[in-house]
């Protein structure tokens, strides 16, 4: 090779070079108006029956907010080490959540809560995480980035990161109209997290969603009697639906509750037993101490382990449980009582919690890592 096809060589290599740390895209000086800014509504298909989705009027769904969310909740990015992302500890294969008994971080910390599935989470307007310490999607979507034990990152340096990114300012543009990628901060990125987490409805195709909705269509004879007994009252017991309702179909109230798996006494002082205080450790009321978010059973088959802190390993030890009752302490609630059901009986309930997994949902490519 001559020196001149050399030079020639050389000159090509360093073009090419400067074109990854520098795309066409992402200008020096962060000017983003050159790229367009058409926003056109995301249009959100629920199941039949399921009630209208309320959506902040400060952030809309929009196709282009979805699709940066979508990326964002999957971009190891959100991490120190750039090792984790939000899917780390919710992946379609365990109904959105990690089938831990309670999640771990980057730095190898266990947390002391389980992960929670994410189906249906924008109907969940009481409150987010176990303890419901999050008020809106977009106030949950920030608080796992910081949290020493998960993610262990620091938001300032993620907008940065994003800044200069190759092909997140053009996202943010396309998303949210900014002109310059200055103007990318954590509340922007929150709120498509938060647009695309809203997206995750039930897809209306699992077994108990086509019975109800799809003439012709029927649960098997174990699944009905099951959901006979889920719903009824039995003895004493008013039924699974006083916790998770079936009546809107999201199979929760969206309420707190101490259900008795923890044995602390009887007295209101004795609340301040529990090892974990739950939703008392957000409102610093004694008698919210040991009470958890009522989870969605949807999908509850595919997300063992059980409770906020995985003690229960399957559906059985969760029925056995509520088949004695639980613990009593002052703050129970007064429709906790035994539940006296046979074995077959068990088995038809477990039968009927299958009806409620949703593979269609689960395998959506809309919900799936981008980056593979």
């Amino acid at each position: 090779m001559n020196r001149i096809n050399v030079l020639a060589f050389a000159f090509l290599v360093l073009v090419i070079s400067c074109c990854k740390d520098d795309p066409v895209n992402n200008p020096p000086d962060g000017d983003l108006t050159d790229i367009p800014y058409s926003p056109v509504d995301y249009v959100l298909e629920v199941p039949c029956g399921f009630p209208e989705m309320q959506i902040p009027a400060d952030n809309p769904l929009t196709v282009d907010g979805v699709e940066l969310g979508r990326f964002l909740f999957w971009d190891p990015i959100l991490s120190a080490d750039n090792t984790m992302s939000c899917g780390s500890c919710h992946f379609p294969e365990a109904g959105f959540s990690d089938n831990l008994p309670v999640s771990t971080g980057i730095d190898g910390i266990a947390g002391r809560r389980s992960s929670m599935a994410l189906v249906n989470v924008g109907y969940f307007y009481n409150g987010f995480f176990w303890d419901g310490r999050a008020a809106t999607l977009e106030d949950q979507a920030l608080l796992p980035v910081e949290d020493p034990v998960e993610l262990h990152h620091q938001w300032p340096n993620i907008v940065e990161d994003l800044k200069k990114h190759e092909f997140y300012p053009e996202m943010f543009r396309k998303a949210f109209g900014i002109s310059n990628s200055a103007e990318i901060t954590k509340e922007l990125a929150a709120k498509a997290m938060a647009q695309f987490e809203r997206t995750m409805v039930s897809s209306g195709q699992s077994e108990y969603d086509r019975h109800r909705c799809e003439e012709g269509y029927f649960m098997s004879p174990e699944a009905i009697e099951g959901f006979i007994l889920f719903s009824n009252e039995v003895g004493n017991h008013p039924g699974c639906t006083h916790c998770h309702s079936s009546s809107n179909h999201l199979f929760t109230n969206n309420n707190y509750e101490n259900n008795g798996i923890d044995s602390v006494g009887l007295e209101m002082e004795d609340l301040n037993n529990f090892l974990d205080f739950g939703r008392g450790e957000v409102t610093n009321d004694i008698f919210d101490n040991g009470k958890f978010r009522i989870p969605s059973l949807r999908n509850i088959m595919l997300t063992q382990p059980y409770m906020h802190d995985g003690r229960f390993e399957t559906m059985g030890e969760v029925i056995e449980h509520y088949k004695t009752g639980g613990f009593t302490a002052a703050n129970s609630n007064a429709l906790q009582q035994p539940f006296p059901l046979t074995e077959d009986e068990k088995q038809k309930m477990i039968i009927f919690l299958e009806t409620l997994s949703d593979t269609t949902f689960l395998n959506n490519p809309a919900f799936s890592d981008p980056f593979n």
